[in-house]
């Protein structure tokens, strides 16, 4: 089997019936591994078509590549230019969404749909678009292994690609709707029209003297290759503008073919014709491109015509240099050592010319390329982590093709040593084979692309193995009788060495199997009802206050780029403040503008809100962010400075929502992107465990001082400006926990993911029924005897039993007053004001808020709750889901005699919707609390005593022995989790 070339030797009697199959038998085999393939990716396409015709997606980007498949369908053939729908207020350039890979999509449902698809032709395109497009990328990975091993190694290349598991095969299943699987189908063909160009190029031998004379004839192949590979290359970056690190790897093969070349006595000109004209093909292309000034890596800027262009220059000067190192007749083994010092001196010119370019590419460079200098806020997010070892990682993914691969990168490189052509194409696949290890070591998502040069090298590896073994099965199938037995076992080695760790029974898990486990987010489904309400239930931007602007914020509306990068939103727009990871739920799902988003977009503000250890700061925070800025770790003092411009035109964030995962596991990335870090929030403390002292790490007071645990784990209780307006019906546990060397409160990380399970148990499906009840009672106990989660092996403390996701509206509040009039109480006396509350789910807390009365006898009182409903949706305002049982109930106490507080005044006072929202004054008139007698006077100093206690015990502190500090086995759960973790 020859493998200097694409060409598959044929015998002289090409009309036999054998000669026939040798030239077209791999039709068929291609055809039946992408069956396979699509089959594979599509075995649960059940489970994201829903009766209700609802998005169910695997992904939280899936969801946002479903926005702008949704706007280019309604606005086909444009893709969408900028996005006020998200990035709040600012509004955000999406880059890479909206790009060819949703247009390829749209086009399709058009053409299904007759020009005019209904929303589910447009989902259907949309699911099945990503295992077709995983099939089709067998063709160029077929044709790449075909060139280095021939039509074997092409056949053993889309096979290993099929049985693959792990990055390439989940990011490629029936509802991952990104952009990945286009990343890795368009980077297969760039690189094989590359190869293609390549061999061209050093077939033809184009030359500068061509050039020169205008004799065209014999440039125009190369020339025509060579702009198909960069008009390649320009897809790729249009699917995914970041692809730009290809021409980055491009480039560091130019360097190396070109000095290998040099050094060979070989003419440069040949592959530097080829990369100039290519990359320039591709600075022209993508040139065309920007929207957007800079150089940002995910969108279309500068930084894509400038690095081609630089390519495509630096390819004509090593050409020029070569011939005047020859001119010179200086020694050819210093010119690469010239390359490298004159590509040092150009890095330290654009430090100092262009600190912004520079910036860029060493970011991404110690970032994407090579597995170091990753920020600790990009760590926090999962895909982006590097593997924690990378080779057992490889071979989980691949098996051991991933090393069989290795051996064929040692073949490839060391061709020339036994006398066979080594080709440009040859480097080109070595480079880019090399890039995507470190890449893959970088970044655990890269390994989609490490399995195209597994795939790809393998066929080398295969083809020099038939060599060695003189294997050639083609021609031996005229005699099989002549395979020695060596040959067989040959055979039987390489077949089990590549495929026998993906397959049964040696591989635990299969590709199939892993295909057919996959289901829609657990977020997004989570999220569901909460987004879902906040779109029905709260006004639409651009009416915030009955201000009637919607029309201004059109949801697949055109809006261009703004001059200063920030959408001037009209009066009545507000924002919505989660945490990063939920931005495009919040978008899609509740059709509403969140301030951060899975860009990463603002999660440096988003962080400083949710860890505000007081109302005051997270106030200033969300005041700051109203003014344009993006508050992180400033001082008080300095975001109200930032607050001073905030305008009047109503650009407010209006809405939080917090989920368990935030006030849990996800905490700590929170924390990573403002100060102070993660060991702030928590203390370690003795704790018994199994009859010996162990130290455990839980939440301390200042945890619970945050925003997110004010808010989430404490409904709000005793602030000013923000109240409850929806939760879930949906349940998890909510508790501290230490998970092997993991310390710190790592809150739901085990527990959360039996919510569903609750409510299977309890049937807690429509209200906050007695089951749960029993179940918070059961918390409670568990705490006071200091037990622990013996089923699950893992200790707990202060577990929380509360709904996956709670909404929370900002208000003014509207403030009580009032006044006293007895002097002899005033003196250390303290106001409360309580409300009961009714939750849509049936769940009732209370709320209070306490101050001190003046010294006059006045007092006031900022609440948020109102005690009816007389402003609505309609009104411009919220149709909260959290209902008054009672007026507030207001009351004075003066200390007693053992500590306690004794009521010497009581009143109730109602607080009507738009008393809150507009932060108006209500008063209330209050009575004497007549005792009649000393023992009355004492019960209520014990009862207070006893509340005063109770609520010690539920605190987040504890004594050094941590008895306060731990939520045990939660009886009425026990069993039922114990079940569940075997």
């Amino acid at each position: 089997m020859s493998t200097d070339t694409e060409h598959v030797e044929e015998e002289s009697d090409t009309s036999s019936a054998l000669a026939t199959w040798r030239n077209w038998y791999h039709f068929p085999i291609i055809g039946a591994v992408m069956l396979f393939m699509f089959w594979l990716r599509t075995q649960s396409f059940d489970r994201f078509t829903t009766g209700d015709g609802t998005p169910a997606l695997a992904g939280i980007d899936s969801w946002y590549h479903w926005r702008t498949i949704q706007w280019t369908a309604e606005n086909y053939p444009h893709t969408m230019p900028y996005e006020i729908w998200t990035g709040f207020p600012e509004g955000n350039y999406v880059g890479q969404f909206g790009t060819l890979f949703d247009q390829l999509i749209v086009t399709a449902a058009m053409i299904v749909g007759l020009g005019d698809p209904s929303t589910q032709t447009l989902y259907t395109v949309s699911l099945l678009s990503i295992p077709i497009m995983a099939a089709l990328v067998a063709i160029p990975v077929f044709y790449m292994g075909r060139r280095l091993g021939g039509t074997l190694g092409g056949i053993i290349s889309i096979i290993i690609l099929a049985l693959s598991r792990g990055q390439f095969l989940s990011r490629s299943t029936v509802g991952q709707l990104d952009h990945h699987i286009g990343e890795a189908l368009f980077m297969a063909i760039a690189v094989l029209a590359m190869m293609v160009a390549l061999t061209v190029g050093e077939r033809e031998k184009p030359i500068y003297e061509l050039v020169a004379d205008k004799d065209w004839q014999p440039l125009r192949t190369p020339a025509l290759y060579s702009v198909l590979a960069g008009i390649a290359l320009s897809l790729y970056i249009w699917v995914w503008p970041s692809g730009v690190v290809l021409v980055g790897i491009f480039g560091a093969f130019f360097a190396v073919q070109l000095c290998l070349d040099y050094l060979r006595g070989v003419s440069p000109d040949h592959i530097a014709f080829v990369g100039a004209v290519s990359l320039g093909v591709t600075t022209l292309v993508t040139a065309i491109l920007i929207e957007r000034p800079g150089f940002g890596t995910t969108n279309f800027s500068y930084l894509q015509p400038l690095l081609a262009l630089s390519v495509a220059v630096g390819c004509l000067f090593m050409a020029w240099l070569a011939r005047e190192w020859n001119n010179r007749d200086i020694d050819r083994r210093y010119y690469p050592a010239a390359i490298v010092g004159i590509g040092a001196g150009a890095l330290a010119l654009m430090w100092l010319v262009l600190p912004e370019l520079y910036s860029t590419l060493v970011g991404n460079l110690t970032g994407r390329l090579l597995p170091f200098g990753a920020s600790e806020s990009a760590l926090t997010v999962q895909e982006v982590q590097p593997p924690d070892d990378y080779f057992n990682h490889v071979f989980s993914e691949s098996g051991s093709a991933f090393f069989t691969m290795l051996i064929g990168l040692v073949f490839l490189a060391i061709r020339p040593l036994f006398g066979r052509k080594f080709r440009a194409e040859h480097t080109l696949v070595i480079v880019w084979s090399l890039f995507l290890i470190s890449m893959a070591a970088a970044q655990v998502r890269f390994s989609y692309y490490l399995v195209l040069a597994i795939a790809v090298v393998n066929a080398a590896f295969v083809a020099e193995v038939v060599r060695l073994f003189d294997l050639d099965l083609t021609r031996r199938l005229e005699s099989v009788r002549q395979l020695e037995t060596y040959q067989v076992l040959t055979v039987a080695i390489v077949v089990l060495l590549l495929f026998a760790p993906l397959l049964p029974p040696i591989a635990t898990a299969t590709a199939w199997g892993s295909a057919e486990s996959v289901g829609p987010n657990g977020d997004a489904m989570t999220w569901e009802e909460a987004n879902h309400w906040l779109e029905g239930n709260t006004p639409e931007p651009g009416d915030w206050a009955d201000a009637d602007r919607t029309d201004e914020l059109e949801y697949y509306g055109t809006y261009e780029y703004p001059d200063n990068g920030n959408y001037d939103y009209p009066e009545g727009a507000y924002g919505v403040i989660s945490w990063w990871d939920y931005g495009h739920l919040i978008t899609t799902q509740g059709e509403r503008i969140p301030h951060s988003n899975p860009f990463q977009q603002h999660a440096s503000s988003s962080s400083a809100f949710l860890t505000a250890t007081s109302e005051e700061r997270a106030e200033l925070v969300l005041d700051a962010i109203a003014a344009g800025g993006s508050p992180t770790d400033e001082s008080n003092e300095q975001l109200e400075q930032i607050a001073a411009d905030t305008n009047d035109s109503g650009e407010d964030v209006r809405y939080v929502m917090i989920d368990d995962q935030m006030a849990g596991g996800k905490f700590s990335a929170m924390t990573a992107f403002t100060g102070p870090g993660y060991g702030h929030y928590y203390d370690t403390k003795e704790y018994q465990l199994d009859g010996d002292q162990q130290q455990v790490a839980g939440p301390n007071e200042n945890y619970y001082n945050t925003t997110t645990a004010s808010l989430y784990l404490q409904d709000a209780n005793e602030m000013e400006h923000y109240r409850l307006v929806h939760e879930n019906d949906d349940y998890a546990f909510v508790g501290g926990m230490r998970v092997g060397n993991r310390g710190g409160p790592h809150y739901s990380l085990q527990l959360s993911r039996y919510n569903r399970l609750v409510n299977d148990q309890f049937e807690v499906e429509t209200s906050w029924g007695n089951e749960t009840a029993a179940l918070q009672s059961d918390l409670a106990d568990a705490r006071e005897n200091n037990e622990i989660y013996q089923s699950l092996g893992i200790p707990m403390w202060d577990a929380h039993l509360e709904s996956t996701v709670k909404t929370f509206e900002r208000v003014e509040g509207a403030t009580i007053t009032g006044t006293v009039d007895d002097e002899s109480i005033v003196e250390n006396a303290t106001v409360t004001a309580a409300v009961d509350l009714e939750t849509n789910t049936g769940r009732t807390f209370t709320y209070e808020q306490e101050a001190t009365v003046n010294e006059d006898g006045s007092f006031e009182l900022t609440v948020p709750y109102a005690t009816n409903d007389e402003l609505s949706v309609e009104d411009g305002y919220t149709n909260s889901s959290v209902e008054a049982l009672s007026n507030y109930v207001v009351s004075v106490e003066r200390p007693g005699s053992q500590g306690f507080g004794i009521t010497e005044y009581q009143g109730q006072t109602e607080v009507s919707e738009s008393a809150v929202v507009d932060g108006e004054t209500v008063s209330v008139d209050l009575e004497e609390v007549e005792f009649e007698n000393q023992s009355d006077m004492n019960n209520e100093s014990e009862s207070n005593a006893t509340d005063e206690n109770s609520s010690d015990d539920n605190s987040a502190e504890s004594d050094s022995t941590g008895n306060n500090d731990t939520a045990g086995a939660i009886s009425s759960a026990d069993s039922m989790i114990a079940e569940s973790a075997n």
